[in-house]
């Protein structure tokens, strides 16, 4: 016999319309209001879990805010001439943004990416109206990174009138980011840890300097990637893409963080596609990242401990890479189940870090060597 479920009917269309977002007049209205899930059992021990923000319900991702945001600013403070072409260095996620400011303000809009780049990556962007101006070369020393940089320059001196949101040093890099730091307050109400990936330093200042407005006390957990300079450690080849740097971004809020965890690429890969097999919630690397760290504070912190994981994007872009078994099989990504807990440095010059690895002195790097070299003068003084 077949039952029917009885469906509850309103008593007016005003009570349709309570739970249903409003209809949006352009693509940029589509950006803000992401979900927050949790994440559980089997992903995390029985009975411990945290929220993930689930950041890529927006058109592009995360950066959607804040291309959006750096693009608007620009203009009203005359940086930004009507029409003129927007030109950046990016990984792939701020280009999708950018693109997407670009239609709503009516900017063409240059992306500077090397080899490393989706394919898919590049076909959205080129039909999303992005022109993708692809290095060749990597920098001696800075890498992909600061290749990329340098092309922005060359390009910015061929167009007289166009404008760099320069993402890396960019205070509205951090500004953009208020927004959902509000939500997640009005989502959950008390948040006692916050779990960010850490790249240009954006979203986890954004965030995190907010939050710490509300909760004094919150912890900040940032995760970045073997083989990134940002916390200290040396510059390596670094496979995953949207966190880390090989270079010193300003925009990192050093004084927010109180740990930072560094995570290797099959450790993310393994995260992500668990994650995807038993949540149907799910990213690339950045999200695989900072899963596992939220997923082993979720079992060591107190089980009433509210911890909150930014997941930056969805798995999408990530269909030819993480979870592409001939892909993870020539980078040798598959078969490396974490360890149960990370590694543990007191400093991030102690050593350099291959795997998953904890440090909860955090220091910035720039600031530290100006002080050793502040020392090493006066010492030279001294001694003259």
């Amino acid at each position: 016999m077949n039952h029917l479920t009885r469906m509850s009917v309103p008593d007016s269309p005003a009570q349709l319309l309570s739970d249903t977002k409003r209809p949006m007049h352009t693509p940029a209205d589509l950006v803000g209001d992401t979900p927050t899930l949790w994440i559980g059992g089997p992903f995390t021990a029985a009975g411990r879990g945290f929220w993930a923000k689930l950041e890529g319900h927006n058109p592009g991702g995360i950066k959607d805010r804040t291309a959006l945001y750096m693009v608007r600013a620009a203009r009203e403070r005359g940086q930004l001439l009507p029409g003129a072409r927007i030109i950046e260095s990016t990984s792939g996620t701020l280009g999708l943004g950018l693109a997407l400011a670009g239609a709503a303000y009516g900017h063409p809009v240059t992306v500077v990416t090397d080899p490393g780049m989706e394919p898919l990556m590049t076909g959205l962007l080129t039909a999303y109206g992005a022109e993708v101006d692809l290095v060749d070369t990597p920098h001696s020393t800075g890498g992909w990174q600061e290749a990329r940089r340098r092309r922005v320059e060359e390009l910015l001196a061929a167009h007289p009138d166009a404008w760099c949101p320069d993402q890396y040093n960019n205070p509205d890099n951090v500004a953009a980011y208020a927004p959902l730091a509000h939500e997640l307050v009005a989502q959950l109400g008390r948040i006692d840890t916050l779990v960010v990936s850490v790249g240009t330093g954006g979203h986890s200042a954004g965030i995190a300097s907010v939050l710490r407005g509300y909760f004094p006390h919150l912890r900040v957990v940032g995760v970045d990637t073997t083989g990134s300079t940002i916390f200290g450690q040396p510059a390596a080849p670094r496979l995953m893409r949207g966190l880390g740097s090989s270079i010193y971004p300003r925009n990192v809020a050093y004084d927010l963080f109180d740990e930072v965890h560094w995570v290797a690429a099959p450790e993310a890969v393994w995260a992500a596609r668990r994650l995807a097999r038993h949540h149907y919630a799910t990213g690339g690397w950045s999200v695989g990242a900072v899963a596992l760290v939220a997923r082993w504070l979720a079992r060591t912190l107190p089980a009433e401990d509210r911890i909150v994981a930014v997941f930056p994007d969805g798995p999408q872009r990530y269909v030819g890479t993480v979870f592409d078994d001939a892909y993870c099989g020539e980078h040798r990504l598959l078969g490396h189940l974490p360890a149960d807990d990370p590694d543990e440095i007191a400093h991030a010059t102690d050593r350099v870090v291959t795997r998953w690895t904890r440090c909860t002195h955090i220091a910035d790097p720039v600031a530290a060597a100006e002080e050793r070299s502040a020392a090493e003068q006066a010492l030279a003084g001294a001694a003259r």
